[in-house]
């Protein structure tokens, strides 16, 4: 199963040309399965990929009193992997002085400033950030639900002025995928500690694809269709 999503995984990287000889690669790890999941895959890929690249891992502490990282270290000492635990503020930010009822948005933006900011100052040019199939449909839904535009994110998403480029890996596997190999190797998945988990938008995105599969079997492959023929930027255009 791991050969499997590695296989993928290395598919993504190779179509988008997501790393470089010599890159040096922030993995970000959040403790759910789908980071492990792409930390695992990136360490695996590295022992045998042509191309040289190193790995470190990087996890935002978001204050949180049910948040516990031990055994995200245990694993990444075992796989040998640099560790780093970036306490923040973020739970008083979200839920004391904003007061936010939809805090997701501004969470995943102040997340990623701060994980920029680390990659950098540890010497990383690319940021790995654990998106799966699925996290690719809903966002799509979401914009075109709530903003009225046909867009997700990108493959690769490069900052001009900034030394860091953002790679998601694993664009081509499905959270089902993730969470079965999560099951089989038991890895460390630490408890979601958001008070707003479970009644996200993302979260109800995710409940209408559920339901359209049962009357649309091929939903997800439709909708991703619509991405590559819509000229989204950054994906890749279908071969003729």
């Amino acid at each position: 199963m791991l050969q499997s999503i590695t296989g993928h995984i290395r598919r993504a990287i190779e179509d988008y040309n997501m790393i470089d000889d010599g890159d040096k690669v922030a993995v970000a790890l959040s403790g759910g399965k789908d980071s492990i999941t792409l930390l695992y895959a990136l360490h695996t890929l590295r022992r045998f990929y042509p191309k040289h690249f190193d790995i470190i891992a990087i996890t935002i502490d978001p204050d949180s009193d049910t948040f516990k990282t031990d055994k995200l270290e245990e694993m990444c000492k075992k796989l040998d992997i640099e560790y780093i635990i970036y306490h923040s503020d973020l739970s008083n930010i979200l839920f004391n002085v904003r007061e936010e009822k939809n805090p997701c948005s501004l969470c995943a933006n102040l997340r990623r400033g701060m994980l920029n900011t680390i990659a950098i100052e540890h010497g990383c040019n690319k940021l790995a950030l654990g998106h799966h199939l699925d996290d690719v449909i809903e966002t799509l839904l979401m914009n075109m639900c709530l903003n009225g535009n046909i867009h997700t994110f990108s493959p690769v998403t490069k900052f001009s002025g900034k030394d860091i480029t953002i790679i998601r890996p694993m664009i081509y596997i499905y959270e089902k995928e993730t969470r079965a190999l999560a099951r089989k190797m038991n890895f460390p998945v630490v408890g979601k500690c958001c008070p707003k988990d479970g009644f996200t938008m993302r979260e109800y995105m995710k409940n209408i694809v559920i339901q359209m599969r049962k009357d649309i079997p091929k939903v997800r492959e439709n909708l991703i269709g619509s991405i590559i023929r819509s000229n989204i930027p950054g994906w890749k255009k279908e071969d003729k």
